[in-house]
């Protein structure tokens, strides 16, 4: 078999025919993250910054009843709000996740969490206890909801 010559070169062994134009891409992507994170650390826009001032905030405790419901006391008075019965998942699910932190700090569940109403609209769920918050209102507002009727409830 013989090769025919199609007028054709190759390249040199070991040349560069790796594509410029994905270098120069690959360039301006790290460029604009770089500059972006420049940007949110100078103007202070990024998920540390200042959390807005309260316009009300209670502190809360949840405990396991017996009956397999969720009792809500007011943490300052002690007094019974309400006992939540059902699945309540997004209520059981945003305590387990600040639970979970606590029981791994041998932390018990009879000191409360504030919740916190702000100014700018947004409900915080804040376990003083471990540093821990959940920002309620990123849930949407019908779970937020159901964390925001505690705020103004009274002990039955």
């Amino acid at each position: 078999m013989s090769h025919v010559y199609t007028g054709r070169s190759r390249p040199a062994p070991g040349a560069d025919t790796f594509p410029r134009w994905v270098l120069f891409c690959a360039g301006g992507i790290l460029a604009l993250s770089l500059i972006s994170v420049g940007l949110v650390r100078l103007t202070g826009n990024g998920p540390d910054q200042l959390a807005a001032a309260p316009t009300a905030q209670r502190s809360l405790v949840f405990l396991d009843s017996q009956d397999g419901g969720v009792r809500v006391e007011d943490g300052a008075t002690g007094q019974m709000l309400t006992v939540l019965h059902g699945e309540q998942g997004f209520v059981r699910g945003a305590l387990r996740a600040l639970s979970r932190e606590r029981y791994a700090r041998g932390i018990g569940s009879s000191q409360p969490f504030d919740l916190i109403a702000r100014v700018d609209g947004r409900l915080t769920l804040l376990d003083p206890a471990t540093g821990q918050t959940v920002d309620l209102e990123s849930f949407g507002p019908t779970n937020a909801g159901q964390f925001g009727q505690f705020l103004h409830m009274q002990a039955n």
